[in-house]
């Protein structure tokens, strides 16, 4: 097992971690446990967690998705914690992906002025992007993680277990967060990872580590979001705004697939701060070739345009970008005009 140290708490990476995470738990003083779960790690995660779990816990189960991380779901989780009776020092377990990390650590956070919570993320996506940095929060008024707050967990618990119950498809998004840490941060484990071709085959707890330390070298020089934090977001900008818009329909694409095209775009972009041509070639190549082809509909330009807007990363009436002066290094508080915005998605497109 490794261990991640943050100045608040520890993340925990192996497979066997669930056994610390009991051991830690147990050497507290808890007055109850709960476990939070969708239906899918209920069905998928929850049966491993059980095996080397000992302690004793209340299961809240919530609606699995994004369009469900919502302040309905949080009146589920908060009426759930009333009835069985939850007081101050009590502990919250999310055991699941960024939806039910998000959401239930904001839900921990404000149950009678906030209670303990421990993230026990089970996607490659919650691992390397929710679990360090303690943004919590919701969907509101269509607009992804619009309320929230900063508030640390106990401790993060990254059991690689848990991948051999993920589709592909998930694997594959998280995919997206690993390689966004990369070309903000470390170019030569950019240039490791275009190496990889088949992610079937890849093993990704030698990503997993590095991709984690990345995020925690950013977040302990910022840990509120008022500088190079922002550099996370490359990339979220603009794919933000088109997962947002296509979250009710049949187009739908995972925050991974929208992230993609939102680092291809953010890459564009990048032109104005010195990115080369050849680079911006290598990371739309292979991202394509990892993605695939999600044309945007130009009819959405203007409502992606509002969403963008409202990002919370927004200074005055300007659209915040982080940008890229070259593979493995990244400017933060970028702006770029609507017309900027509509040339970088049109240079997608023609792709």
């Amino acid at each position: 097992m490794q261990v991640v140290q943050l100045p608040h708490y520890n993340i925990y990476v192996g497979d066997n971690v669930v056994k610390a995470l009991c051991d830690f738990v147990a050497s507290k003083s808890y007055s109850k446990i709960s476990v939070i779960v969708d239906q899918n790690t209920k069905e998928h995660c929850l049966p491993l967690f059980e095996e080397s779990f000992s302690c004793a816990f209340d299961l809240i189960e919530i609606p699995a998705g994004e369009e469900n991380k919502t302040l309905d779901t949080c009146q589920h989780i908060w009426k759930s914690l009333f009835t069985a009776e939850n007081t101050r020092k009590a502990l919250v377990i999310n055991l699941g992906g960024g939806v039910i990390g998000d959401m239930g650590g904001f839900c921990a956070s404000t149950y009678k002025r906030g209670i303990d919570f421990i993230q026990c993320p089970t996607t490659l996506l919650s691992q390397v992007d929710a679990s360090i940095g303690g943004k919590l929060g919701i969907d509101f008024f269509e607009l992804k993680n619009s309320i929230g707050v900063f508030n640390d967990p106990q401790g993060v618990f990254i059991s690689t277990d848990f991948y051999k119950t993920l589709p592909f498809e998930e694997l594959r998004s998280g995919y997206a967060e690993v390689l966004k840490h990369a070309l903000i941060w470390n170019a030569e484990e950019w240039n490791k990872l275009q190496q990889e071709t088949d992610l079937k085959k890849i093993n990704w707890h030698d990503y997993l580590v590095t991709s984690l330390s990345v995020k925690k070298e950013v977040v302990e020089i910022d840990p509120f979001e008022k500088g190079l934090r922002k550099a996370l977001n490359f990339g979220h900008t603009i794919g933000h705004a088109i997962e947002s818009d296509l979250l009710m329909t049949p187009q739908r694409l995972l925050h991974g697939e929208a992230i993609a095209i939102g680092m291809i775009c953010e890459a564009y972009l990048s032109k104005k701060v010195g990115l080369s041509d050849d680079a911006l070639n290598r990371i739309s190549t292979y991202l394509v070739s990892i993605y695939g082809h999600h044309p945007v509909d130009e009819s959405s330009y203007d409502r992606l345009l509002a969403i963008m807007k409202q990002d919370k990363k927004n200074e005055a009436s300007e659209i915040n970008i982080t940008m890229l002066p070259e593979e493995g290094k990244c400017a933060v508080n970028q702006s770029a005009t609507p017309e900027e915005i509509i040339e970088s998605i049109n240079y997608y497109n023609q792709l």
